[in-house]
């Protein structure tokens, strides 16, 4: 059955010659849709590209390592002046919409949230960070005035509704207008913020997705590495790298991020800064029991791992080719949670799916220091999953003097 209305296509459907033909013509109107559609971008691709160096450019693209301006709090909130450990906290919220059914993901048709549906999500996210309390709170996916979620500064208001004080966010996709499903003016990031001062920040650019097309790479997202360097008691040259690596790259330009980011590490290290490397890695720890989550992931009317198709496995859901690529940060970093304790419960620690009506399937977030964690005190939030489609992890860093 094409659709629910009693129309010429449905009571053609009892035919299978009939069948056979609307298929086919359906198939040609999709196609001719597509290529419409294309044409349209190609124009306004070209437009932007003769005509925007005189005005605001359409997509805002970055320089490979960029100055980041710092935020404040409207009203500051005392904040300790000694401590012998911190509360680090990573969350990717979902660029505050909660679990709408949103286009891009979870097999969703939704493009827009309305101003109720946001506000309504941000104060449950906001109640869960004050309820954990973090010293330093990091997060991936927070929007600023996009249309997708009622044009809400979320970096304001999360900063404006917790005890935290100073932000800085770093822009992963910031364009005046993108024409794909009506998503309009998007700015998104990743954000960090403190209790004390952020005394500088950095974005640091991540390679872009090599399997896209000209047109696709120039509107879609640029992830990047949040660096800042944070005033806490004892250690003033406390650095953060705040990560989210690109979700849906079917070449190795995940591999290429994960370079950069260790290089950065390395760096930073060598400089013999403490340092807190955390966020969305989009990747599975190497000793992950399952790899391929196409049929977790599949959506009504998708076909992965038969006979002929094409692709064989869903964007974002095949972690296979990519199990040993988290092993470098194990290797030169702590982890918040040990491999070998990872091993004896992976469910426990899993802090991602793609719908809302199943528990959690698998581990992508993170936390990593090259000083020492105070034991066993991670928590990975699994009764959470209204929120996001991401747990958040916290634990306990001891200050390094």
């Amino acid at each position: 059955m094409f659709n629910s209305r009693p129309d010429r296509l449905t009571l053609y459907t009892k035919s299978s010659k009939y069948t056979d033909m609307i298929s086919h013509f359906r198939r040609r109107e999709t196609v001719m849709h597509r290529r419409l559609v294309s044409i349209a971008l190609l124009v306004l691709f070209l437009f932007v590209i003769v005509f925007a160096p005189a005005c605001e450019p359409l997509v805002t693209q970055f320089d490979d390592v960029e100055a980041i301006e710092i935020t404040r709090a409207d009203q500051l909130t005392p904040s300790p002046q000694s401590a012998d450990s911190i509360k680090i906290m990573t969350w990717n919220i979902r660029f505050g919409i909660g679990r709408i059914p949103w286009f891009g993901d979870s097999c969703g048709d939704r493009v827009i949230a309305s101003e109720s549906e946001v506000t309504s999500a941000l104060r449950a996210i906001v109640a869960r960070i004050n309820d954990i309390k973090p010293d330093i709170l990091i997060l991936q996916e927070v929007d600023v005035k996009s249309k997708r979620s009622a044009y809400i500064d979320q970096l304001r208001w999360i900063l404006n509704n917790t005890h935290l004080n100073y932000a800085a966010f770093a822009p992963t996709w910031k364009s005046q207008f993108v024409p794909s499903d009506g998503l309009g003016r998007i700015e998104t990031g990743n954000a960090t913020l403190s209790r004390w001062n952020i005394l500088s920040a950095e974005r640091i650019q991540l390679p872009l997705r090599g399997d896209q097309d000209a047109l696709t790479r120039y509107f879609y997202l640029r992830y990047a590495v949040l660096k800042t360097r944070i005033d806490i008691p004892h250690s003033p040259n406390f650095h953060l790298l705040n990560v989210h690596l690109t979700a849906f790259a079917t070449d190795d330009t995940k591999r290429r991020q994960v370079d950069v980011l260790h290089g950065e590490i390395s760096r930073l290290a060598t400089a013999g800064y403490p340092l807190i490397v955390g966020g969305d890695f989009n990747l599975l720890p190497p000793t992950s029991d399952s790899t391929d989550f196409c049929f977790e992931d599949i959506c009504p009317g998708e076909s992965f791992h038969g006979p002929g198709d094409n692709p064989r496995h869903k964007e974002g859901s095949n972690y296979t080719p990519e199990i040993g690529w988290m092993q470098v940060f194990y290797d030169t970093l702590k982890p918040e949670i040990p491999l070998e304790r990872y091993a004896l419960n992976q469910r426990r620690y899993f802090t991602h799916h793609t719908r809302p009506d199943v528990f959690w399937d698998r581990k992508l977030d993170y936390l990593f220091t090259n000083r020492e964690w105070i034991p066993n005190s991670d928590s990975t939030y699994q009764n959470g999953i209204s929120l996001s489609d991401h747990a958040a992890v916290s634990a306990y860093w001891r200050v390094a003097r």
